[in-house]
């Protein structure tokens, strides 16, 4: 148990998860409109992409060569770390919705949650650690200012604020979470 305590403040989780759970109750706090207006994605999207990229300064450590020397293989905790922080980021979601009202459906919160958290495995795997957040921020930029979604190209492009169910939002966000994990799984973050 030692370990995983060690693993945890090496990777910065209790700061990311302070980080997280402000950002839920902020937007929460802020998206409040008493039911009135008609169902509105951008707040919780916004929740989940700033608890993703909070999560993502967790994906590299203190010292790379350090964690290469390692003797337990790190393909599965690094797989494990980009998952547990998929369920992490749409469970403080799901936690501030139940405090009080309902921002988005739990099929919307999980898809969402994990293609996020792929994004940015992917931007870590890419630009490291420090720097897996700019994925999911120009991604979620790009999808609040581009025009409505009325082709399958600008389905995929806006998948983050697509309804639940729907084929390009939810096959988007599998591709992403599968080419996130495994390129942050095998590569694990560029130095």
């Amino acid at each position: 148990m030692r370990w995983l305590t060690l693993y945890a403040r090496s990777r910065q989780v209790p700061a990311s998860l302070a980080a997280v759970m402000i950002s839920a109750m902020a937007v929460w706090t802020l998206a409040r409109d008493g039911g009135t207006e008609p169902w509105d994605p951008r707040p919780p999207v916004l929740v989940l992409a700033a608890a993703a990229m909070a999560v993502s300064i967790g994906l590299s450590g203190q010292d790379l060569a350090l964690d290469r020397t390692a003797a337990l293989r790190w393909a599965p905790r690094r797989a494990a770390h980009v998952l547990l922080s998929s369920g992490i980021v749409a469970t403080a979601v799901l936690a501030v919705q139940a405090v009080g009202e309902d921002m988005a459906t739990t099929a919307f919160v999980v898809r969402d949650s994990a293609g996020l958290m792929g994004l940015v495995a992917l931007g870590a795997a890419l630009s490291g650690g420090q720097f897996g957040w700019t994925l999911p921020f120009a991604w979620l930029a790009f999808s609040f200012f581009a025009p409505p979604a009325t082709s399958v190209p600008m389905q995929v492009a806006t998948w983050m604020l697509l309804p639940p169910g729907t084929a390009a939002g939810t096959w988007t966000a599998l591709v992403l979470t599968v080419a996130g994990t495994t390129a942050y799984a095998l590569a694990g973050p560029r130095r």
